[in-house]
């Protein structure tokens, strides 16, 4: 199966010494659940052009530092784009940014997290799962960051994970073909990390940001739900 990579975001800056502008994370991450796909890659963020919505195999819209709310010149086009895939059923899943983007495109509300800054490891009720994700556990824990979250979910969606800080982590959509989630099972520690630095005084404090790389210390699920996220995008395909 080839997934085509809708790319909204970038690595800051601050981290780019040691990463990558645009890191193969969702490549490496299917790769280590064991999954087959292949990849192309639209880099939204540089003005390339979306494709035609029921052109790819598969969608991944991945995180982005800009939020639903912000002006730019592909916020529009990609919520049309995301419109038009979910009528045509293309296999989609959207990540952090992504996950509120497809919210926000297919009827539900974005806002500001009440909490404000979520940063690092984040535990996750499931809640009904999706058969296709093959979960059998009650939790999971993933590393996260996020100052915005979906408010309310589409009339489309059901919430399958949950946290009392993020009560619609994760979005299955009545298609059947769409899923999304808020917290980062691409990520790596080292990525994971570096964007807690990067919140350290701005605005967070130094025992919180300590406190959220004191937990990226202790055992993620990423694996599990990439493999779930794999499974169920096949499954969609189908």
């Amino acid at each position: 199966m080839n997934l085509t990579l809708l790319t909204v975001g970038e690595t800051p800056a601050r981290l780019r010494d040691r990463l990558d502008r645009y890191p193969p994370y969702f490549q490496n991450m299917f790769a280590a659940a064991g999954c087959e796909f292949t990849f192309d890659q639209v880099l939204v963020l540089d003005g390339e052009p979306l494709p035609a919505p029921d052109a790819p195999e598969g969608i991944v819209i991945t995180g982005s530092a800009f939020g639903v709310y912000d002006e730019t010149e592909w916020m529009e086009p990609l919520r049309a784009f995301i419109r038009a895939a979910y009528a045509t059923g293309t296999p989609m899943l959207g990540v952090c940014f992504g996950h509120q983007v497809m919210a926000d495109a297919l009827g539900g509300n974005v806002g500001k997290a009440p909490a404000g800054w979520g940063i690092g490891r984040h535990t996750y009720r499931l809640i009904d799962p999706p058969q296709a994700l093959g979960l059998e556990q009650e939790t999971l824990s993933i590393a996260c960051s996020h100052k915005d979250q979906v408010r309310s979910p589409p009339p489309v969606a059901r919430v399958f994970m949950a946290s009392n800080f993020t009560p619609n982590a994760g979005l299955v959509y009545e298609n059947g073909r769409a899923i999304s989630v808020q917290p980062h099972p691409e990520f790596d520690r080292t990525i994971a990390e570096g964007l807690c630095e990067l919140r350290r005084d701005n605005p967070l404090s130094d025992a919180a940001v300590d406190a959220a790389l004191a937990g990226l210390a202790e055992p993620v699920d990423s694996l599990a739900l990439a493999r779930g996220l794999g499974r169920f995008l096949i499954a969609a395909r189908r």
